[in-house]
């Protein structure tokens, strides 16, 4: 069964006839072509599929896209303003808290949850708002890092 949908995605609106059952990573990433929301492992575990959602991080792998029908949705490709590094992509970069790139969408996405809702969090914080984001290359140092850095900054 297919239903006619409209997404709100990174500020701009998307009329879709889907099969009801897709999920909000397959239609990122297969009828919108937003390749930076990553598909890992379908169950909610690893967080690469991370988005955000009214500004609160979601598994859009555990999203149907119906359900996300009103919602706003800001995917990796709607930080950046002007051709400029959001604040948080551009502490990932100058804080080596990127290597394979595959966690990065999500985990920059959840920190940039964290840090509009709380400016100024303690590395215990910080480490517990990126729990639910695997990642297998930089040992999570880098990251926090990069987090704590961008709310030094502000």
């Amino acid at each position: 069964m297919k239903k006619t949908i409209t997404l709100k995605v990174n500020d701009h609106e998307y009329d879709l006839v889907i099969p009801v059952n897709r999920t909000l990573t397959q239609v990122l990433r297969e009828n919108l072509k937003l390749t930076g929301t990553k598909h890992g492992c379908s169950v909610g575990d690893c967080g690469s599929c991370t988005v955000l959602m009214d500004g609160q991080p979601v598994n859009s792998c555990l999203v149907l896209a119906v359900e996300a029908e009103g919602r706003e949705i800001r995917t990796i490709e709607g930080l950046a303003e002007g051709g400029k590094l959001h604040p948080v992509q551009q502490a990932f970069v100058d804080k080596g808290g990127i290597q394979c790139g595959f966690c990065s969408p999500g985990m920059i996405l959840t920190a940039k949850a964290l840090l509009d809702k709380n400016p100024s969090p303690t590395e215990s914080e910080i480490r517990e708002a990126i729990s639910g984001n695997l990642c297998r290359c930089t040992g999570y140092q880098k990251i926090v890092e990069a987090i704590a850095s961008v709310k030094a900054d502000n």
